[in-house]
């Protein structure tokens, strides 16, 4: 199928190029980013970007929708959530397509991100019949307490190219349950999978004759973002993103007492004990390496291997990458698509040389792909080095496939080497010896927000709540209780009786 005819399945009208805005009503934008393909290169369409005052009319809405939203019962809220899920279940194919043809990650990782979105809409259709408060006794007699959570009002949403949809679904569909109203910029990188989720969901909201302003989206780049992390009106700031972005955008919501909720690095290794399963090993190590390219947030980065069997593992990855066939993601016969961008492509190249400059060898070397089929310039070899943990580019997350080799010698030292880097998101230890495992999972073990034993550090379940610690910010998005983040506590006491007696004891007689 071509690009144009599952654009159209989405309901989207085909330009040449395409001009979108997501809210169509709202004009006055002249300015635009055009979304190339990283898998030929191709345009595949323009975006407008958000003005100013396009801005002030976006959240005017918003603030608009939220008077009627957090009104409606949360089961009727979840109501809506669910009738998303099943438009999301009737177009899973073309958006999954757009998505593995505007990121470039692999078609099976397309749809497989449609269905997360799926996943969260009926996990989030649960959760609105139990955002639950307590009940705490009193003490003073006559007296009943308890705690509520309301909704907090506007949430902006900042999600990164490498999840499109799904992390947006994550944040929105839970905020949307809880009464809060969405903002949301995706990534200039992939606009047009924001502007067809939009689109989605604007079917539902005119279908019930709910306002539109439930869910807007803003177009452009981190000056397009400011607006909203500088702006007292947006509650919440939800961002994904790189290291350096979170720190701008904790810094500039701390400033004005906002919330955020961060989501943001990885260095994510997986300890290969003598006991691990070998087979386990390969599929959880070069999935995690190379699925989406290496440019997921939970991909493995490093391999810590025990050394009575690092040249046995290191001779199976090399027979393994041997294995691997880049190419067209849309192709259900490759494993790895193209990185995102050109940009992309001069930052692995980069991080080869660094780690060259180090001494580290290539167990699988490295390099671009040129010829028919990689036109657009984006295709990389999957590569491995031997390495060492304190290198400066072993300590730095790099948004490629470049797996590193270290070595170690007891449980300790492995444990070490893992929580030896700034970021803390998701980590993984092989091992059948009941003993490492719980180590591994015990407060003097991973120090991640994310810990898994015999599987890989990626493909986590949007069941469980997900996020890390340390330089990845110390959010948590999505299962658990997650939605927390989305609300506001408040605590309420009630006198029955008919006198007032003050806590503590407290003497006030008048």
């Amino acid at each position: 199928m071509q690009v144009k005819d599952f654009l159209k399945k989405l309901g989207l009208k085909t330009k040449n190029p395409g001009t979108w805005t997501g809210q169509e009503s709202l004009t006055g934008s002249v300015r635009s980013i055009q979304s190339h393909s990283p898998v030929d290169g191709e345009l595949i369409g323009s975006v407008t970007v958000t003005t100013r005052e396009q801005y002030e009319q976006v959240i005017a809405r918003a603030q608009e929708a939220f008077l009627v939203w957090r009104n409606l019962p949360a089961p009727k809220r979840g109501e809506i959530v669910r009738q998303y899920g099943e438009v999301l279940r009737q177009y899973k194919d073309p958006l999954g397509r757009l998505v593995s043809y505007e990121m470039g990650k692999s078609l099976q990782e397309g749809w497989g991100e449609v269905q997360e979105m799926i996943d969260i809409c009926d996990f989030a259709v649960g959760l609105s019949r139990q955002l639950y408060g307590l009940s705490m006794h009193s003490e003073r007699p006559g007296h009943r307490m308890y705690e509520q959570w309301h909704p907090l009002g506007i949430v902006g949403i900042i999600s990164a190219f490498n999840f499109p949809v799904a992390v947006w679904s994550w944040n929105a569909c839970i905020a949307w349950v809880c009464g809060d109203v969405c903002v949301w910029k995706a990534s200039e990188k992939t606009p047009l999978c924001s502007i067809a989720c939009q689109h989605l969901f604007q079917k539902v909201l005119k279908a019930n004759d709910l306002p539109e302003g439930i869910s807007c989206i803003i177009n452009g780049d981190y000056r397009v973002g400011e607006y909203m992390t500088k702006d007292t009106r947006v509650a919440l700031v939800s961002a994904t993103g790189s290291t350096r972005m979170g720190k701008i955008v904790g810094k500039t919501v701390a400033e004005r007492l906002g919330r955020s909720l961060l989501e943001l690095g990885g260095n994510n290794a997986i300890i290969i004990t003598p006991s691990a399963d070998l087979k386990i090993v390969l599929t959880g190590a070069v999935f995690g390496a190379v699925g989406t390219a290496g440019q997921r947030c939970t991909t493995t980065r490093r391999l810590i291997i025990h050394e009575s069997l690092y040249n046995d593992v290191k001779k199976a990855l090399a027979q393994a990458y041997a294995q691997l066939r880049i190419g067209d993601p849309l192709d259900p016969n490759n494993h790895v698509g193209p990185l995102i961008d050109k940009g992309a492509v001069e930052n692995y190249l980069h991080a080869i040389s660094e780690v060259k400059k180090a001494g580290g060898k290539f167990v699988v070397e490295g390099g671009v792909l040129e010829g028919p089929g990689y036109e657009s310039g984006c295709y990389v070899k999957p590569c491995i080095a031997e390495a060492q943990n304190d290198w400066a580019i072993v300590q730095h997350e790099t948004f490629a496939p470049i797996l590193y080799l270290l070595k170690y010698s007891t449980i300790e030292e492995a444990i070490a080497i893992q929580n030896g880097v700034p970021q803390g998101l998701s980590s993984a230890i092989m091992t059948n010896n009941l003993r490492e495992a719980e180590r591994f999972l015990s407060v003097a073990g991973s120090d991640c927000g994310i810990a898994n034993v015999n599987i890989g550090t990626s493909g986590a379940e949007i069941g469980g709540a997900f996020g890390g610690e340390k330089e990845t910010g110390g959010g948590r998005e999505s299962g658990s209780d997650s939605w927390k983040a989305y609300m506001r506590r408040q605590t309420n006491t009630i006198n029955y009786s008919e006198t007032v007696p003050l806590a503590q004891g407290i003497k006030f007689d008048l």
